[in-house]
């Protein structure tokens, strides 16, 4: 029997981390935002990216082939543009931020055999080559080839020369990191307008996601009308909670609560 893509995306991140497709996963948050959205016909186009990239079977003749060739690039124009973060746009469009395009990289890429990984460095997703530790890609710069000092430099350049840097930022990232940080961009986006209740519902589906966040979460869904659900979330927060924010959490619940009536 099928599924919503709500569903079908909440069953995916009940997984293991070994079991989780990362661009299916990816394509069914793209879901949300389309209707008859059809995940298939997005992987074949993933399918025939990789084809156009077979000649070259290796780190730099995918990222040439996708990023000079093909044309895929950083949208620095218009960043914010939800379209960036959804993979099927950055298909057909050719642009997108950091993240997305990362991730079209790592599954085009792992089509052909090569073993790519996300690296969630704060403020700038890049992606990382396993049988060239060290050796890094940053696709929304034209996949350039940065290696450790490289990547620093580019953090520099982004968080401003005080910026504490660190060599943990360059750690792998893994599927489900990467999918809630793709959320968060979307909230971001989105704020409490059209689409942020999706978004919300499916942010709230990561057990991992921090406490306030949890709660800032739930009542942005709040904000959107669905006053039950928001309660809901909030009222399981409390119950986790003790002391004056368990008070809070469980205030702000009923009010919540109140307007549903």
């Amino acid at each position: 029997m099928d599924t919503s893509p709500t569903q079908r995306f909440l069953a995916m991140i009940d997984l293991e981390e070994d079991d989780l497709a990362l661009d299916e996963a990816a394509l069914l948050i793209a879901a949300h935002a389309y209707p008859d959205f059809d995940v298939d016909s997005w992987l074949y186009r993933l399918d025939d990216l990789a084809a156009m990239c077979a000649h070259d079977a290796s780190t730099r003749g995918v990222v040439h082939s996708l990023f000079v060739d093909q044309g895929f690039a950083g949208n620095v124009e218009a960043y914010g543009d939800p379209r960036n973060s959804m993979l099927n746009e950055v298909i057909d469009r050719r642009v997108g931020i950091p993240i997305t395009l990362s991730v079209l990289l790592i599954e085009v890429a792992r089509r052909l055999g090569v073993r790519l990984h996300g690296v969630g460095m704060p403020g700038h997703f890049l992606v990382g080559v396993d049988e060239e530790p060290g050796m890094f890609v940053d696709p929304f710069y034209g996949g350039e080839h940065l290696d450790a000092d490289g990547c620093c430099v580019r953090f520099e350049a982004l968080q401003g020369p005080n910026a504490a840097w660190s060599s943990a930022y360059l750690a792998p990232t893994g599927t489900r990191a990467i999918l809630l940080r793709m959320l968060n961009n979307l909230a971001q986006s989105y704020g409490s307008g059209r689409g942020a209740a999706w978004v919300c519902r499916l942010r709230l589906g990561f057990v991992e996601l921090p406490v306030a966040e949890r709660r800032r979460t739930a009542l942005v869904l709040g904000s959107t009308g669905a006053f039950a659900e928001a309660s809901g979330v909030l009222d399981t927060l409390a119950d986790s909670l003790s002391g004056d924010i368990a008070e809070e959490v469980r205030a702000q619940a009923v009010s919540l609560r109140a307007r549903a009536n």
